[in-house]
């Protein structure tokens, strides 16, 4: 027993290959022979790798030879397992090594410091960036900074991106997001502020991209190229900590977003200051709800209407809360609703900070909120003022809005867009068109006020008014009106919201026995509307 007991101490001197795992009764290894057995294994490697320059027809005979002096199959596939194996170590080990090397050597010779590197890639667009981070380690890691995520731009011609890239840029961002911006555009030159319409449909990809109606079914229901109702829930995760500090959001086309899905992203959005949203299939008076309740920082907003001229959901109510909850707006821009002079009139004398009105392509408009305005009782700070096709504008609520910017006011005015593909309306016959230089001072406004950049363009042809076959009497009358403005005070249009329900009535609030009432409008009683 003692012999056996001896044994394994006197075979100890024979080589043989370490332990794969020591025992737990073996004592640890000593570091000091650590060092050795590296030196070791590199003499051997570099033995190893001298072999790369030997004829590969030598090893392949060699290996073929070591093979033979292995008389058990088993032995001989586990030869090929670890000759295998071996190669794919010492490939990972190359690879990695050409990395490092590549990372070192970038960074010694690239200019920017990290912090300037990080300043460079935050002006980057998204896939950019990404080509950037898969450039090496050292980019990776800049394009990985927070910094670089502040201000999100995915917006694409045709669907590209989902809900999961959404999300992973959201949560790479983090406290750092600043805008964010997503769905799809027509066209990647389109400018902001436009007065083309933004509203886009998946057919119209086929222009710019040859993107079929055929290829969007084939991919409908697959997350790979949809944005769906939850892709702005990243916004409210992490206990809102991106959505706090969010200043700017747009959003463009994106079919599957609703009232819901949109009130609840604004709800952890209490810092925003630009919200555009374009084509979306939500209501306009519960988005603006939802603004005046959760954004009162809010400075500019933009909103384009996915079904024009069919929301005519906006109510006063609406209108008193956002001028109340919201004072800082400067820009305001609502296009393509079914929107009226009074609910107008509330929203432009209300917002004492505005500078930017657009109400392009909205129907039942007529002008008359306009009166009165761009003085002392408000819209005196107006720079841009933009109503293109408005179906129902009077030419002698345009005439009246030039003759006050003739008298002094709207000082602050430097461009004025009234043009109608079909005319504007008649003064009697919101549906009658017609276009008189005669009554719209157009040349006199543009000698006494050069400063301003004006609009008018109006069909050359068409079913408007033609000024010769008016005769005196009937200008003279379209005249003596204008002159009367002075004594018009404070009046406007008033009536209750269920004498617009059909576009038939609309645009014809100042005819004769249409049922509607002047009011006298006192700024005591408009005080008291805005609470």
């Amino acid at each position: 027993m003692d012999t056996l007991l001896h044994t394994p101490t006197s075979m100890a001197k024979r080589p043989c290959p370490l332990p794969s795992s020591p025992s737990p009764s073996s004592p640890p290894p000593n570091p000091n022979k650590i060092p050795n057995m590296n030196n070791q294994v590199g003499n051997l490697l570099q033995t190893f790798l001298n072999l790369a320059d030997s004829n590969s027809l030598s090893i392949d005979q060699s290996f073929e030879h070591l093979l033979d002096s292995s008389s058990c199959d088993a032995d001989q596939s586990l030869l090929i397992d670890r000759a295998l194996k071996l190669g794919s170590i010492l490939l990972e080990a190359g690879n990695r090594s050409a990395r490092k090397r590549s990372s070192v050597h970038n960074s010694l010779t690239w200019a920017l410091p990290p912090d300037l590197t990080i300043k460079l890639f935050s002006m980057l667009d998204a896939q950019s960036l990404c080509y950037a981070a898969a450039t090496c380690s050292m980019f990776y890691k800049c394009a990985m900074d927070p910094l670089c995520y502040a201000n999100i731009d995915l917006t694409t011609v045709v669907p590209k991106v989902n809900n999961a890239v959404v999300s992973t840029m959201i949560q790479r961002a983090g406290k750092a997001l600043r805008s964010l911006k997503l769905g799809i555009v027509p066209s990647p030159t389109m400018s902001r502020g436009s007065c083309q319409p933004l509203v886009y449909g998946i057919r119209n990809a086929v222009e710019v991209s040859n993107f079929s109606w055929n290829d969007k079914k084939t991919r409908q229901g697959k997350e790979s190229s949809t944005l769906t109702r939850y892709c702005l829930t990243p916004l409210s995760g992490d206990k809102g900590a991106a959505g706090a500090v969010l200043r700017g959001l747009h959003l463009y086309n994106i079919e599957r977003i609703d009232n819901t899905s949109l009130c609840g992203a604004l709800s952890a959005c209490p810092s925003l200051l630009d919200l555009e949203i374009i084509g979306l299939h939500v209501d306009l008076r519960q988005t603006l709800v939802s603004v005046s309740m959760n954004c009162p920082l809010i400075e500019r907003l933009f909103f384009e209407s996915s079904k024009t001229g069919r929301d005519d959901s906006l109510k006063i109510p609406t209108c008193v809360h956002l001028v109340n909850n919201c004072p800082n707006l400067t820009s305001l821009a609502l296009r393509g609703f079914k929107l009226y002079d009074y609910n107008l009139r509330i929203l432009v004398k209300g917002f004492r900070k505005l500078k930017y009105v657009d109400f392009s392509t909205s129907y039942s408009i007529t002008g008359s909120f306009l009166r009165n305005l761009g003085g002392d009782m408000g819209g005196s700070l107006l720079e841009v003022l933009i109503f293109r096709d408005c179906m129902h504008l009077k030419e002698l609520e345009v005439a009246r809005l030039f003759t006050s910017v003739l008298a002094g006011d709207f000082r602050f005015l430097r461009y004025l867009d009234i043009s109608n593909r079909e005319g504007l309306a008649a003064a009697g016959d919101s549906y009658g068109r017609c276009y008189s230089s005669s009554i719209i001072p157009t040349k006199q406004v543009l000698e006494e006020r050069p400063d301003i950049c004006l609009l008018a363009e109006f069909p050359s042809e068409g079913s408007f008014v033609d000024v010769g076959q008016m005769t005196d009497s009937d200008i003279s009358s379209q005249s003596s009106q204008l002159s009367s403005r002075a004594s018009d005070g404070m009046s406007f249009m008033c009536t209750s919201e269920s004498n617009y329900s059909s576009d038939q009535t609309s645009g014809k609030e100042e005819g004769r026995g249409s049922g509607y009432v002047v009011c006298e409008e006192s700024s005591e009683e408009f005080d008291y509307l805005l609470g």
